[in-house]
């Protein structure tokens, strides 16, 4: 089967930061690669010693959690998103939906570098889920299905309101 046409042959660490609204220390890509018309790409993590988690998981002997290695592909996956619709700006708020078939297989050291590896595997309107394989030196370290959705930032903040119930009449989802 013949790959879907590149988009963007790279988003570096500036345009993310105009993409996504995270910041260090919870930003946790550093470019993203081969973004592609079906909506895939490659997210890419340089994992260094001097990781904040590394202070306590563990010490003695670091491993990058896998949590963190899931919040990657999630971030991967909006830079994606986001970035395949023309004239888009950075969203108000994304929120993860859901986190499905959760694999990990290896560890990840400091010094390792992980390619996050995302497909597209379903989208309804400000709501996007994709499959994630996270890799080092080509061997898959985790796996993972991952579900966000983008809103606007005062749907998500008003009183009694659930980052999923923000479909309210009268209040404009992000993209439009």
């Amino acid at each position: 089967m013949e790959e879907a046409p590149i988009r963007f042959a790279l988003v570096d660490i500036d345009a993310i930061l105009h993409t996504l609204p995270h910041r260090f220390p919870m930003l946790l890509i550093d470019r993203v690669i081969n973004i592609r018309e079906d909506y895939s790409g490659i997210g890419v993590k340089n994992v260094t010693y001097n990781e904040p988690c590394f202070l306590g998981h563990f010490p003695e002997r670091p491993v990058y959690p896998g949590v963190l290695m899931i919040e990657a592909m999630a971030q991967t996956a909006g830079v994606i998103g986001i970035r395949s619709f023309p004239g888009t700006e950075k969203p108000p708020a994304v929120y993860f939906l859901t986190i499905d078939k959760c694999k990990f297989r290896k560890p990840v050291k400091p010094g390792d570098t992980i390619e996050y590896h995302m497909r597209s595997i379903g989208r309804r309107k400000t709501m996007w889920w994709f499959h994630g394989d996270a890799m080092v030196d080509g061997k898959v370290v985790a796996e993972a299905d991952v579900g966000a959705m983008l809103t606007d930032w005062e749907v998500a903040q008003a009183p009694g309101t659930r980052a999923v119930a923000s479909k309210s009449p009268g209040k404009a989802l992000w993209p439009p």
